[in-house]
């Protein structure tokens, strides 16, 4: 992976990522998240499901982008929102996606982007922008969406830092390759539970995460 892509990957990357913790706020206030154990089962679900998504459509971005497909793009854009029910959940997506895209342009200013994207989608415009691969896009998008989790309960919780190191380590997904795949044919898998956690979140008078 080109140096300039392990930006992307940092979470002192500028794009608001450290205030998302992938909804484990919510999971540790439920109970369902209290220990390493219980974490692992979380990031297993979690990876498994809009890991999964948010891994493909940033691939499908990345080549779209690259190749300038306008249509792909705004298609992208509509397949996610209909895969993610809680409205909450689809404006935290847009402005973290917002807050890439305004980090990436100052870093990447020949890049196109576009305008008030879902985060997957920025993440793929932000990859092709600094000259990445469809892969690249969606690795990273994985490492975010474990990163948000793992980060979040050593935060929350006070778990053993290098515990946490390694069971992220054991998670790492092996990727297909969606760059080609019809923005309609992308997983779509989701957990009722988190989106109904998520608006619920939205709700607390006090939270150390947006979501």
């Amino acid at each position: 992976m080109d140096a300039a892509l392990l930006l992307l990957a940092d979470g002192r990357f500028p794009s608001g990522g450290h205030t998302y913790s992938a909804g484990v706020e919510s999971a540790v206030a439920q109970g369902d998240v209290v220990d390493i154990a219980t974490l692992e089962r979380y990031l297993t679900g979690r990876l498994a499901t809009t890991g999964v998504v948010d891994a493909a459509f940033a691939c499908r971005s990345c080549a779209a982008h690259g190749r300038r497909e306008t249509a792909v793009i705004e298609a992208l854009d509509r397949e996610y929102d209909a895969r993610v029910a809680s409205p909450r959940s689809r404006a935290v997506s847009r402005q973290l996606g917002r807050q890439l895209v305004r980090a990436a342009t100052q870093v990447w200013p020949d890049g196109e982007y576009p305008d008030a994207p879902h985060h997957a989608i920025a993440l793929g415009a932000a990859v092709a922008a600094a000259g990445g691969t469809a892969h690249d896009a969606a690795t990273i998008a994985i490492h975010h969406v474990a990163t948000a989790v793992t980060t979040a309960a050593v935060r929350l919780l006070g778990l053993d830092p290098l515990a946490v190191a390694a069971l992220q380590a054991r998670h790492v997904a092996t990727l297909e390759d969606w760059s080609d795949v019809a923005p309609r044919d992308l997983p779509a898998a989701s957990g009722t539970l988190s989106e109904i956690l998520a608006q619920h979140h939205a709700g607390w008078s006090h939270r150390l995460f947006v979501a």
